[in-house]
């Protein structure tokens, strides 16, 4: 699937630009740079988007569904609206009990 930025100076809305595929995770590129990034996630249920650890902070705010959130093995269900911070060099995985839509940012500059 290609993954290119969404265009510039056009509104659009946001649930409508990334679609759920079965039994996969779909990530749409809104806007990319070498500080940073902003992603649409699609989930769909019954997937999990990968445990890992990253050198820098991340944005998380559900705009469709629910997501199970765990940070360094504490859980917490995220509903559509809500938000949360993942500290960076902390472990996480976002879960999909139930399919969801998620914006995820990531800013890379101010960790020097």
């Amino acid at each position: 699937m290609e993954n290119t930025e969404v265009e510039k100076s056009k509104t659009f809305i946001i649930v409508e630009i990334i679609e759920y595929v079965p039994n996969a995770v779909v990530i749409k590129t809104i806007i990319k740079k070498t500080t940073g990034n902003v992603t649409a996630v699609s989930v769909d249920t019954g997937e999990n988007i990968t445990e890992k650890i990253s050198p820098y902070d991340r944005f998380v705010q559900i705009i469709e569904g629910r997501a199970e959130i765990v940070i360094d093995n504490n859980s917490q269900t995220l509903e559509t609206g809500q938000s949360i911070i993942i500290p960076a060099n902390s472990k996480n995985t976002i879960k999909a009990n139930e399919r969801f839509k998620m914006i995820s940012t990531i800013i890379k500059s101010g960790y020097e």
